[in-house]
């Protein structure tokens, strides 16, 4: 598969889960949403698998990347998916904008990657004052908001830890191998949390929420996280990162013209603000040096 395609992929997965993301809580809540994903999304990754004619490796570096990767979609999703209940849709892409920097400076720690230059520290002060802005923005909704953006802070940090530990394991496995002992380790954990906090089935789903479900699970677990892992084996990891430049601006259109959702002056500004130090954090420098040539 192309690079380029399997890039393409995960831009257009990414920007419409979170949406999804927030239609699926509807009737059952958000644990159940995610518990059902992850449950259905497991065994479709594992027949995938089989089809494609793919054995999961069972060696010590596969397994322990399974864990890196299931870590990860355990502790990030539920992170997201919490806060998907108190902030908009499209905030959740937004605030996943600060991924690359995050993911930069572990994998600065963990994979000795480039050192930081002004460029990237100029880039990180302009995302930190975007997230400060929408933080500001969600104080205006409410506490609740404030501790959804909080969330996806956590969020954000758990998957760059663990798409940092998976580059550094390097295991040389197939994306959907990657996924699958992922999922087979998420789903069993979300299935035992939900059962603990809540297990309360739904009476009824809206159509709405059965459909974004089943989405989530065939698109945005199974098809998503193969394309992402696939991309991350071939790239670097604080580039791989990058498909959130592009992510927060759909995801923000889509929540207004699908869902409604107001787009505020603060939240242009502190998505701009975002967005504007990531092309910093990833091109400064080399500007500079053009310029100067």
């Amino acid at each position: 598969m192309s690079v380029s395609v399997a890039y393409l992929g995960v831009i257009i997965i990414w920007s419409t889960t979170p949406l999804a993301i927030q239609w699926s809580g509807e009737g059952g809540g958000f644990l159940f949403g995610i518990t059902a994903r992850m449950v259905i999304g497991a065994p479709l990754a594992a027949l995938a698998l089989g089809l494609m004619r793919q054995k999961l490796p069972w060696h010590p570096v596969a397994r322990q990347t399974y864990l890196a990767a299931g870590l990860g979609i355990y502790g990030a999703m539920l992170c997201v998916y919490w806060a998907s209940q108190h902030i908009p849709s499209g905030w959740l892409s937004v605030i996943f904008g600060l991924a690359p920097i995050v993911t930069g400076i572990m994998a600065r720690a963990w994979l000795d990657e480039r050192a930081f230059s002004g460029g990237r520290l100029s880039g990180m002060a302009l995302g930190i004052g975007g997230l400060v802005v929408i933080f500001r923005a969600g104080l205006g909704l409410g506490p609740r908001a404030a501790y959804g953006i909080l969330a996806m802070v956590l969020g954000v940090s758990l998957h760059s830890a663990s798409a940092v530990w998976v580059k550094r394991l390097n295991p040389g496995l197939p994306g959907l191998a990657v996924t699958t002992g992922g999922l087979l380790l998420a789903a069993p954990l979300l299935l035992a949390t939900w059962l603990v906090a809540d297990a309360k089935l739904p009476v009824e789903l809206p159509l709405r929420a059965e459909v974004s479900i089943g989405y989530l699970a065939a698109c945005g677990s199974v098809l998503g996280f193969t394309l992402y892992f696939y991309v991350l084996h071939h790239m670097e990891a604080s580039r791989v990162a990058l498909i959130t430049l592009v992510t927060p601006v759909i995801a923000l259109l889509l929540g207004h013209l699908l869902n409604g959702e107001p787009i505020s002056t603060s939240a242009i500004l502190g998505t701009g603000l975002i967005l504007t130090g990531l092309g910093v954090y990833q091109w400064g420098g080399r500007l500079w040096r053009w310029a100067l040539t």
